[in-house]
């Protein structure tokens, strides 16, 4: 825990010294610490994980918002690499316009409300801005198990908890998978190369996700089974019968049972 990351949260009194946030920020950054990056984070606060951002990345621009504003002399942000700005999180109009002056972020870290509903709506918002390769950290995801944030201790599967909602994603990561030729396609199906939940924090990060499957074609396993079968034994009349009426008619029953479920569980 002596990373000059720990000593900058330590220097500057950042509650992510508490936290022991660099243990897993040291796994990410290591290797950009010299890079010159556009860096993103939701909620200013004093200013103290701003400073240790703009002390640690040096080359990069440190941009910050919060939705109270922020007296830049006092807490000592007036810094060539700082910029920081007034709004809130779940603002369209507001995160637009950061978008439209700074372009992609090639990270972004939400620190601000913690709210669940904020959060996930924040990921939304801001996913597009994140480059290609970018990281998106979300610290602080024990509000999903304290109601008094809008989280839920007592439903932990099924509620709508910013947790629940990066462990959904995680099914996009292996969205080519999914044998139900009647899936939905997700809007980040094909764009998250891999998610990881850390104690109180979860890390996302953005890149192309093409890798085809080997069992099943348009999410349809009967399809891919057939068409295998017949390359490599012939028989068409036979395998059209057992793998696109038979299979495919099993895979209906399934989708219409589970379709119901949902529905009499009220989980939509």
């Amino acid at each position: 825990m002596n990373s000059m990351l720990n000593k900058l949260f330590k220097k500057y009194k950042s509650d992510k010294y508490e936290h022991r946030y660099s243990e897993v920020y040291d796994n990410f950054f290591l290797n950009l610490k010299d890079k010159k990056l556009k860096i993103l984070e939701i909620g200013v606060a004093d200013g103290s994980s701003i400073k240790a951002w703009s002390d640690f990345f040096k080359k990069s621009t440190i941009i910050g918002f919060d939705i109270k504003k922020i007296d830049l002399k006092k807490n000592k942000l007036i810094r060539d690499n700082i910029e920081i700005h007034c709004g809130s999180q779940i603002d369209k109009a507001f995160i637009n316009s950061l978008i439209l002056k700074y372009g992609k972020f090639d990270i972004i870290i939400d620190d601000g409300s913690h709210f669940p509903k904020h959060v996930i709506k924040t990921f939304d918002l801001l996913f597009n801005s994140l480059a290609n390769n970018g990281i998106y950290f979300v610290e602080d995801t024990q509000t999903s198990y304290n109601h008094y944030f809008g989280g839920n201790a007592f439903d932990l599967k099924f509620s709508n908890t910013h947790v629940n909602y990066f462990k959904s994603l995680a099914d996009t990561l292996n969205y080519q998978e999914i044998a139900n030729p009647y899936y939905t396609k997700n809007k980040y199906d094909g764009s998250i190369k891999h998610i990881s939940f850390f104690h109180n924090m979860i890390v996302v990060k953005k890149g192309v996700n093409n890798v085809k499957s080997k069992l099943v074609l348009n999410n349809s396993y009967e399809d891919k089974r057939y068409k295998s079968r017949l390359r490599t034994k012939g028989n068409k009349i036979r395998y059209f019968i057992k793998y696109l009426i038979i299979f495919k008619t099993y895979t209906f029953l399934l989708f219409i049972f589970n379709l119901f479920k949902k529905i009499i569980l009220l989980r939509y």
